[in-house]
């Protein structure tokens, strides 16, 4: 062989291992600036976020869903909860970005329920994480959710929950860097969301009053509750543990004290007792704490508006802002003031 010739292969030869060298490091590089070695079987699990600089394994968060109907507990992984919450807690038929908002604080919730991320984890049951109940959040598997819905549609319903989680994968709503405790989330509004401290115990910075318009086209934007004089004493009554009211004086009895920003009861009189608006929605099954009482000659009708304990994101408002062409992003930081939305780390 020619000294030329020798001299040209040494050359390309280096060239190639210099080459594999620089491709090996390239691809090791999202592993080593987040400090973390994955085994092979998770690579496919990841998703890279290189705003903030870490490595999310969101297909690895598994969550233990207490199923209320069997009483067994079921786990699974989080991203398949989340299409079972989305499916069941909100209308498939909702704009996508309605469903994405729904899905993100849907996470943020579960998140800060899931044990092994030093989460509350569910009173039903000390080994669960969350139930599949209005107790946590609803959930339905994709067999029974798909059987719910008409045949017709079940197919585009469910992609579109799947698309929605998809594209909204591992996001949660974080405050100050935190991941938030009151992912609330509720029906219908009133036109305003409530201050988490008129209704809930403590007050958060992110859960304020602000404006949710247009949901008067919600089939429960209005509901009545008819009561005869007896019956509502009766209710009454059993809900203290002695006798405070009687038929013939409720109306003098019973006196709305104060109300929320959001025009919500906030205060109740019945009697020598004064309790709160939501307590006493909770002993009528009332659908909201925006109510007026009629004292009529035969009954008593409550009227009430909105759907829900009225604190967090008002899911039909989520509806209207993004028929209006708002971006999910732009609903979550309407409803819960000063997050952000970004990746589990």
């Amino acid at each position: 062989m020619r000294t030329e010739d020798v001299f040209l292969f040494v050359k390309r030869f280096l060239i190639f291992i210099l080459a594999s060298i620089v491709f090996i490091v390239i691809l090791s590089l999202p592993l080593a600036r987040g400090g973390n070695k994955l085994p092979q079987d998770k690579l496919n699990n990841i998703t890279y976020n290189m705003k903030h600089d870490n490595v999310v394994v969101i297909n690895e968060i598994k969550v233990k869903v207490y199923r209320d109907k069997t009483n067994k507990i079921e786990e699974m992984n989080l991203e398949d909860y989340i299409k079972g919450v989305v499916a069941s807690e909100m209308p498939a038929e909702f704009h996508i970005e309605a469903l994405k908002a729904q899905t993100v604080a849907a996470r943020t919730y579960a998140v800060t329920h899931i044990k092994s991320l030093g989460g509350s984890g569910c009173s039903k049951d000390k080994n669960a994480d969350i139930c599949d109940t209005v107790h946590c959040q609803a959930f339905m598997s994709k067999n029974d959710r798909m059987a719910a819905w008409p045949k017709d549609k079940s197919n585009y319903y469910w992609s579109k929950i799947e698309e929605a989680v998809n594209l909204t994968k591992g996001q949660v709503l974080k405050y100050n860097g935190e991941v938030i405790k009151g992912a609330y989330y509720f029906a219908i509004s009133s036109g305003k969301t409530e201050n988490v401290k008129d209704v809930f115990s403590a007050a958060l910075p992110y859960l304020k009053s602000v404006e949710s318009p247009g949901e008067e086209v919600a089939p429960k934007y209005k509901s009545t509750s008819a009561y005869s004089y007896s019956k509502l004493a009766s209710i009454i009554n059993e809900y203290f543990d002695k006798s405070i009211v009687s038929p013939s004086n409720l109306k003098t009895n019973i006196k709305i004290k104060s109300k929320t920003e959001a025009g919500g009861v906030k205060e109740i009189q019945i009697g020598s007792k004064t309790l709160k608006g939501s307590q006493f929605r909770s002993m009528l099954g009332l659908n909201s704490t925006h109510f007026s009482i009629n004292f009529g000659k035969k009954d008593i009708q409550i009227v009430c508006t909105g759907y829900g304990h009225g604190v967090g994101m008002s899911q039909w408002g989520a509806n209207i802002y993004a028929k209006g062409g708002k971006s999910y992003n732009q609903i979550l930081t309407h409803y819960y003031q000063g997050v952000k939305i970004e990746q589990i780390n």
